[in-house]
């Protein structure tokens, strides 16, 4: 299993690593919510995304953290090897 623990992303971008990293996204992965929908499709599973001091992130994040999370809560809809937790 691939598991990523979000460490309090307070950026788009930061999120982006920290996932890309962690789920072993290919190289040359465009940082865009299209693009991680894509992945988050794509890679090979199974797969836990640990979204740790969720607050913080959406504090800092605004609109971008829920966006993120409407994602995140599809994958999980679409994959039946993806599990997403906030912590």
């Amino acid at each position: 299993m691939k598991t990523c623990h979000l460490q309090c992303p307070t950026t788009l971008a930061s999120f982006y690593e920290q996932v890309a990293m962690a789920f072993a996204f290919p190289e040359g992965f465009i940082h865009d919510m299209d693009e991680l929908w894509e992945q988050l499709l794509q890679v090979e599973g199974p797969l836990e995304l640990v979204w740790e001091q969720p607050g913080v992130s959406r504090d800092n994040m605004g609109e971008e953290y829920w966006m993120l999370l409407e994602i995140l809560a599809d994958a999980v809809a679409e994959r039946d090897d993806f599990r997403f937790t906030l912590c």
